[in-house]
């Protein structure tokens, strides 16, 4: 089997120049799972087991400062079992605990025991705090995990996330947090059922470039907000079998929508501070074409917000690759191209006939990202994506395939959300 490997700076579904497509953020547990309850099929399961870890990312060095004030002891740091070890686990979470300064890696979960046992002795994690996903209840008795990072595909998420809070456990869950509404809403009623958090991975909340664009557009400096364009997609390809899930609808819950299109949704709305109160969609699609059986090939979508803003969305899993977006203001633009990889994000501000590329600290965003969580947990930070959050863009999701049912009829998208915390006034940005 070839190696395949991404550039340096780009999540793992978005492929180098030349490179073949590989998977993104939560295909990572789809390479360790079996049934177990999932309903899911095995054969599939193994076939994406297939892929193996030579299609690992490549991840740039972060030098983690050895006097860093904002680190706390070993001991005194909030502990995490991750659940799923598959391609981003191995390429971004497991190595960002060597960066993180109040988090730590305290146990693993996984359905292959070999590849569980190899990746603790790598990343000191005990032979007892290595679980199944048989025997993953049990966590309920190991003091040593405070937190559960969910990293499995889209449609294991409310399950594996239920029973960690059930066993009194605070839980990260990677995005999209469900495949339904009513998933989402149960996993928020788990967590104010055990009184635990519930946390869900949106990294570009946390990360220096994005925090960034958020302060300025409210600062006014730019003006009003009056458009944001936002353009997620990437190649898809049967012949990876990371791939496979993504284009199967009840596995990912909406294709390139819920994997990708995902960043543009919650990306304008964070950028613009407010909630849509309407959206049109449209979709173009070859059946024919054997990747899109059941999921859409391009979804394009316009939201229009209470201060006459609009944004307009497109994702496709036919796309060369690109997370960026673009915000026209009243006397200037922001442009981020791109936008939302682990790395390399380029923000340029333009106002008049001038533009500046800004200079933003890269970080390890996975680090941070769980850093967050674990002041959550200790008390030390305010929960910011929370599972409202995520259960607002499963909802505006589900508005989005409504309206393209009904050929791009106007779907109210009232929902009667407001966000608690503002990412660019409760996150600082590291040094």
């Amino acid at each position: 089997m070839s190696v395949r490997r991404t550039g340096p700076g780009m999540p793992a579904c978005i492929p180098a120049a030349g490179t073949d497509p590989i998977s993104h953020d939560d295909v990572a547990g789809a390479r360790d799972a079996d049934t177990g309850g999932t309903g899911l099929s095995r054969r599939l399961l193994m076939g994406l087991g297939a892929a193996g870890a030579g299609s690992l990312m490549m991840r740039p060095a972060f030098a983690a400062p050895t006097a860093d004030p904002a680190a706390v002891p070993d001991g005194d740091r909030v502990g995490f079992a991750v659940v799923g070890l598959g391609l981003l686990s191995q390429g971004q979470i497991l190595p960002g605990f060597h960066n993180a300064k109040r988090a730590k890696l305290t146990a693993l979960v996984s359905g292959h025991p070999d590849k569980a046992t190899r990746l603790a002795a790598k990343y000191g994690v005990a032979r007892d705090a290595i679980y199944t996903y048989e025997n993953y209840d049990r966590i309920v008795d190991d003091p040593r995990i405070q937190v559960v990072y969910i990293v499995l595909p889209n449609a294991m998420h409310a399950e594996f996330t239920i029973r960690a809070l059930k066993a009194g456990k605070h839980v990260l869950c990677e995005k999209p947090m469900a495949t339904s509404v009513a998933d989402a809403e149960a996993m928020i009623a788990a967590a104010k059922a055990a009184d635990r958090k519930l946390m869900i991975a949106y990294r570009c909340h946390y990360e220096p470039l994005n925090l960034a664009a958020m302060r300025l557009i409210r600062s006014g400096k730019l003006g009003k907000p009056r458009m944001v364009v936002t353009q997620m997609g990437r190649q898809a390809s049967l012949s990876d079998p990371a791939d496979v899930w993504r284009l199967d609808m009840k596995m990912s819950g909406g294709g390139a929508l819920a994997d990708m299109g995902i960043y543009g949704i919650n990306g304008a709305r964070y950028l613009l501070n407010e909630e849509p109160v309407e959206v049109r969609a449209w979709a173009q699609t070859d059946r024919k074409d054997p990747r899109f059986r059941e999921v859409e090939d391009l979804i394009a979508w316009q939201f229009r917000f209470p201060s006459g803003a609009i944004a307009n969305g497109s994702t496709s899993f036919d796309y060369a690759p690109t997370m960026s977006y673009q915000v026209e203001c009243a006397q200037g633009r922001l442009v981020a191209d791109p936008g939302a990889f682990y790395n390399g994000n380029r923000l340029t501000v333009q106002t008049g006939y001038q533009s500046q590329v800004q200079a933003i600290h890269e970080i390890d965003q996975f680090a941070r990202e769980m850093d967050w969580m674990a002041d959550v947990v200790r008390g030390k930070a305010p929960l910011v994506s929370t599972g409202e959050e995520g259960l607002q863009d499963m909802r505006l999701m589900k508005a989005i395939l409504d309206s393209v049912a009904q050929g791009g009829a106007t779907v109210s998208t009232a929902f009667g959300y407001t966000r608690a915390v503002d990412p660019a006034k409760a996150v600082d940005v590291p040094a």
